[in-house]
C-alpha cells in the first residue's frame, strides 16, 4: 500500500503540478496579453503626443511665416520711405545750395551798391553839410567822411559804371 498510496500521491503531485503549470503558463499569457495591450496603449499615446507636437510645431512655422512676411513689407515700407525722405533732403541741400548762392551774389550786390552810394554821395557833396550821404550797415567800422574804409569796394568806386535794374536782375 505504501507503494500504491506512494504512487497515488505521486501521480496526485504530478497532477497538481500540471495543473499549477497550466494556471502559471495561463497567468504568464494574460500578463504577456495586458503587457501588450498596455504597450499598444502606450504607443498609441506617443504616437498621439508626437502629432500634437507635429501639429503644434507646423501652426508655428505659419505663424512664423506670416510675421516674417508681414516684417518684410514693413520693411520694404520703410526702406521706400527712406529713400523717398533721403531724396527730398538731397533736393533740400541743392535747394539750400542755390539759395545760399543767391544770398551771397545779394550781398556783393548791395555791398557794391553801397559802396557806388557812398562814393556818389561824397562826389555830389555839399561840402556845407556836416556828414554827408551814406549807408552805414557796419555801427563799429571807421567812417572818413561817410566812407567806410575798411570796405574794399570803396576805393574802386570812383571808375565804377552806375547799373541799371536790368543788370542787376541778372544775378
Amino acid at each position: 500500500m505504501a507503494s500504491s498510496s506512494g504512487t497515488s500521491s505521486g501521480s496526485s503531485l504530478f497532477l497538481q503540478n500540471s495543473g499549477s503549470e497550466e494556471d502559471l503558463q495561463e497567468l504568464m499569457d494574460q500578463r504577456k496579453r495586458k503587457r501588450m495591450i498596455s504597450n499598444r496603449e502606450s504607443a498609441r499615446r506617443s504616437r498621439m503626443r508626437k502629432q500634437k507636437h507635429l501639429d503644434e510645431l507646423m501652426a508655428q512655422v505659419t505663424t512664423l511665416r506670416k510675421q516674417n512676411n508681414q516684417i518684410l513689407t514693413s520693411m520694404n515700407v520703410t526702406t521706400q520711405h527712406y529713400l523717398n525722405v533721403e531724396a527730398e533732403n538731397s533736393i533740400l541741400r541743392a535747394q539750400l545750395a542755390e539759395l545760399s548762392h543767391r544770398l551771397e551774389s545779394l550781398y556783393e550786390i548791395i555791398t557794391f551798391l553801397e559802396a557806388n552810394n557812398n562814393c556818389n554821395g561824397l562826389a555830389n557833396m555839399d561840402h556845407n553839410q556836416e556828414e554827408p550821404y551814406s549807408f552805414n550797415f557796419a555801427q563799429n567800422e571807421p567812417m572818413v567822411d561817410g566812407f567806410n574804409m575798411t570796405n574794399s569796394w570803396n576805393y574802386l568806386c570812383a571808375n565804377q559804371p552806375i547799373l541799371t535794374a536790368d543788370v542787376l536782375l541778372q544775378y
